[in-house]
């Protein structure tokens, strides 16, 4: 008899607390999860390769390599969700780990279901339909974005966005004479329901404009709407 192959989404779980780990994974679980676990960084980064998660759930303090080189390095090759756990208070490491490709962050102590709402949550986003599969490339100035096939071009360059930032792309760019609030674009990329601090989106889009050689101080692509969020421009 040939082998059943799992069909359910792979989380990775990286986390050097093992009991914490080994409950999370059980949560995750139970939820219908197929689930690996790890303990330091640079197995971390192998099994990632390996493996090819849908999610990972890191840590940032790893022995070996820390979550902030770990997510790094995965980013290299693959664009997994990546839901990092921080401790209360540790702002800048959230901000350090956003700007190296995190998409997402929650903060210790946390409830189980909690994260594994967090993870529902990321994995719910709709990837493709058949109404953005048909439309026509949108294109601002040299910048071009097919949202059916989620591919990004500056002039004939390729860019390569986190799953995070092509949403937040997508979801700006599909309105491109609206400004979006932060709360919009969180309702449209992350969920209705997400809860967390509004200016994570703020980190993705100086990520975006970085990616995309816009100049924060005079944008052509990203614009910033003063007292409201972001619209496109015309590049």
């Amino acid at each position: 008899m040939a082998e059943q192959v799992s069909t359910n989404p792979r989380v990775l779980v990286v986390d050097d607390e093992k009991a914490l780990a080994g409950v999370v994974a059980s949560y995750l679980a139970r939820a219908g999860y197929e689930v690996s676990l790890e303990h330091d960084g640079l197995r971390a980064v192998s099994t990632a390769r390996a493996l090819d998660p849908d999610v990972v759930v890191l840590d940032l303090g790893l022995p070996g390599l820390d979550g902030i080189e770990v997510c790094r390095q995965v980013r290299t090759f693959s664009d997994c969700y990546i839901l990092m756990l921080t401790a209360r208070g540790d702002e800048v490491d959230r901000l350090i780990g956003l700007s190296v490709g995190a998409d997402d962050y929650i903060t210790k102590p946390f409830s189980n279901r909690e994260l594994v709402a967090r993870v529902q949550t990321v994995l719910r986003r709709p990837r493709r339909s058949a109404a953005t599969a048909a439309e026509a490339p949108r294109v601002f100035g040299e910048l071009r974005i097919d949202a059916g096939a989620r591919d990004v071009w500056i002039g004939e360059e390729p860019v390569a966005l986190t799953r995070t930032e092509f949403d937040i792309l997508d979801a700006v760019s599909g309105s491109p004479k609206v400004a979006l609030s932060r709360r919009q674009i969180i309702d449209r990329v992350w969920d209705a329901a997400w809860v967390g601090d509004d200016h994570v989106v703020d980190v993705h889009v100086a990520n975006l404009r970085h990616k995309l050689g816009d100049d924060p101080s005079d944008p052509r692509y990203i614009l910033t709407v003063r007292g409201i969020g972001y619209r496109m421009g015309r590049g």
